[in-house]
């Protein structure tokens, strides 16, 4: 007989999420690149609408309301098919646990968002990981995985953490593929820096098909990760599902006014994208030049970039001569990745500082 409490057995499989880190194994602290946050901050209007936002003593709005409607407005979306969350996140353990269950598959692709694991066992549903191709969701491998037990399927879209990315044809046909009782989740994280002439159309399929989900976040390109602030849209009764299980008062007062007044300052998210857009091509034209050494890029439309280390020079080696160079990067081991590099998109400077060690590493490697 068991005398203390004892968690479900799907809870107690889960592997904890892991983020970011911020400092090495001693404590320094190191230049972060390892969790794809905005090196430009964010908005300035954002900072101070969240100072002047309203007293901590009081609620926020339990439906954020001004801020639905900003994002509808925006995008051209209805309000009351929007949803705010606790960054997108807690929009993606909704659609899980509103939709699948003990005996439910939630189905994703291989080298994707380790969270999607989590996100499936913490309702008691089996994770499904369909094959990848090229380090990106597949989509004749996804539709094979299907089965009478799918539930939902999630896919990211810039794929984190490798940067691929499918166009708006792959991803209908997709749609098209899956069963009607199928929730397709389609988590845009890093939308926003996708040159608008390639969207996928997700938000088109959102506004169009009872069966699917879009999240986004104010995490990435709009610089509030701090505040944990995401979105998501979808049906009228899929919306309703996810306002039934959500938290309350799961959006604070100050993470609504800066994402409120973030939306308004649209410029600064273009120049964050163009920023990103620049340096990337300049790390990826950087690092090109280390071919001869076994380093290759994954195309990313992203902020970040998968570098994978073939030669001599491995992977940890190249993790660990960056750390005692002063930056912190995310190398994925126990996705399968432990050949790879995530490295976040920083300064012009933060940059060519990596491309300059990577060098040094692989030639003193050879």
């Amino acid at each position: 007989m068991n005398t203390v409490p004892q968690p479900k057995p799907w809870i107690a499989a889960i592997h904890a999420y892991v983020p970011g880190k911020s400092a090495g194994a001693d404590g320094r602290p190191l230049v972060k690149l390892s969790a794809n946050e905005n090196p430009l901050g964010c908005s300035p209007q954002a900072l101070a609408a969240r100072e002047a936002a309203v007293h901590p003593s009081l609620y926020p709005d339990g439906d954020s309301t001004a801020l639905r409607q900003a994002v509808g407005k925006l995008h051209g979306i209805d309000p009351a098919r929007i949803i705010m969350g606790s960054g997108s996140g807690e929009l993606l353990y909704l659609a899980a646990s509103g939709y699948a269950g003990p005996g439910d598959e939630v189905l994703f692709s291989q080298y994707s968002f380790s969270l999607y694991d989590i996100v499936a066992r913490r309702c008691g549903a089996d994770p499904v990981e369909a094959p990848a191709k090229d380090y990106g969701t597949d989509v004749d491998a996804m539709l094979a995985a299907v089965t009478e037990h799918t539930r939902v399927v999630i896919v990211a879209n810039p794929n984190n953490p490798t940067g691929t990315y499918l166009p708006r044809a792959e991803i209908a046909r997709l749609h098209a593929g899956l069963p009607g009782d199928v929730l397709l989740v389609l988590d845009q994280a890093y939308a926003e820096y996708v040159a608008p002439q390639d969207d996928d159309g997700s938000l088109d399929l959102a506004a169009s098909q009872p069966n699917v989900l879009v999240t986004r976040t104010f995490s990435k390109a709009y610089g509030l990760a701090g505040d944990r602030v995401g979105w998501g849209t979808g049906s009228a009764e899929v919306i309703g599902v996810l306002n039934r299980i959500r938290g309350a008062f799961n959006v604070c007062n100050t993470a609504q006014a800066g994402a409120l007044a973030a939306l308004a300052d649209q410029a600064f998210v273009e120049h964050s994208r163009q920023h990103n857009a620049r340096v990337r091509a300049d790390f990826v034209a950087a690092l090109s030049q280390l071919g001869n050494h076994g380093i290759s890029v994954v195309p990313s439309e992203a902020n970040f970039v998968m570098v994978l280390f073939e030669g001599a020079l491995s992977a940890e080696a190249a993790y660990a001569g960056l750390g005692e160079a002063g930056y912190i990067v995310r190398w994925l081991p126990s996705q399968g990745l432990g050949h790879g590099l995530r490295i976040t998109i920083g300064t012009d400077e933060q940059m060519a500082a990596i491309a300059a060690v990577l060098r040094q590493l692989a030639e003193a490697a050879q």
